[in-house]
């Protein structure tokens, strides 16, 4: 364990107790070594389910233990960005749940930390095989010029009390699952977006945005639009079309830790997917991959791949798909 990275979680969020903290268990280089929740009480609730050594009743406790290398941050939207200054301002690398931020304004402090602590948005998409090996595909020319991304990502949460359907805080369905959506474009176009337009529903009782639709043009025709909901029947589903072939991604985004999953080719020639051939991707844990590739980062071995200015790349993204909605036409991006 003592050459391990020794990860601190503030707070005890679904999303870390369920996901993240069990894919760091599973990492090949990393030790989920302390919790840290508003309470005492529910820190070491949670630290003595999981197996974790440490339990702090504040955030600013766990920030001071010189014995954690980094921090993982899934608290809500509108504390990513301070509570990651702090962790960084307190020495520690920090890898933070998505979207790093409110908007790009707000994402642009993490330029000013200290260079020499690693900030990393956790899209731990990009970490999983089946997102490697789609891009693989699309680089091998097997679908011909990639031309059209087709993404649709929906669930259904109508709960007043869920911080998802809390406008003042970031919630809505582009920050929260648009992004993956959006993501897809820049990762597997290997571009960035020209200009957006955009469509969105609002929930009339939290503001939210319950429903967003948007195509962004990434120049030489190439075409990404997508529907995001957090009002609809549960679905996610990714196509990438070429000039070829289509490439489906059947779970893109919640891919089941610990199971294979598949991606299927097919070149058009019988209608209703009878011409498609399925590729199995093995079963691994995106989270723990996600982790290995950042501890990685810490340590020198590998670069990190994705750093802030990526990530402030992406909420570029995301404030210009608002804008155009709020505008009622196209939004450029900045060359």
């Amino acid at each position: 364990m003592a050459d391990k990275i020794r990860w601190g979680i503030v707070s005890t969020a679904k999303i870390g107790v369920e996901k993240v903290i069990p894919g760091i268990q599973r990492s090949q280089t990393g030790i989920a070594a302390a919790i840290a929740s508003r309470t005492l009480d529910k820190a070491q609730e949670t630290a003595k389910a999981l197996g974790i050594e440490k339990a702090y009743g504040s955030y600013e406790d766990l920030l001071a233990d010189p014995d954690i290398d980094a921090i993982y941050n899934p608290l809500p939207n509108h504390m990513h960005v301070p509570v990651t200054i702090q962790a960084v301002n307190a020495g520690k690398h920090v890898l933070c749940e998505k979207p790093i931020a409110l908007n790009a304004d707000e994402a642009q402090q993490l330029l000013e930390l200290p260079e020499d602590k690693l900030v990393a948005e956790g899209f731990m998409v990009r970490a999983h095989p089946q997102w490697i090996r789609a891009r693989e595909i699309v680089q091998s020319g097997a679908l011909g010029e990639l031309k059209a991304i087709q993404a649709f990502f929906s669930y259904f949460n109508a709960d007043p009390g869920n911080i998802r359907n809390n406008a003042d805080i970031g919630g809505g369905a582009l920050l929260d699952i648009g992004c993956y959506t959006m993501l897809a474009g820049r990762y597997f176009f290997d571009a960035e977006p020209t200009r957006v337009v955009s469509l969105i529903d609002r929930d009339p009782d939290f503001g939210t945005d319950r429903m967003t639709s948007a195509l962004l043009d990434f120049g030489q025709n190439r075409h990404l639009n997508f529907v995001v909901s957090t009002q609809l029947a549960a679905y996610q589903r990714f196509q990438l079309v070429g000039t070829k072939k289509r490439l489906e991604i059947m779970i893109p985004v919640n891919a089941p830790q610990g199971e294979p999953v598949e991606l299927r080719l097919d070149d058009g020639s019988a209608l209703g997917d009878r011409s498609s051939v399925s590729e199995t991707i093995a079963a691994c844990d995106q989270y723990a991959e996600l982790v290995d590739v950042f501890d990685r980062a810490i340590t020198g071995e590998t670069p990190l791949p994705f750093g802030v200015a990526d990530a402030i790349q992406n909420m570029k993204i995301l404030d210009a798909i608002f804008a155009s909605a709020d505008r009622g036409g196209w939004v450029n991006l900045e060359g």
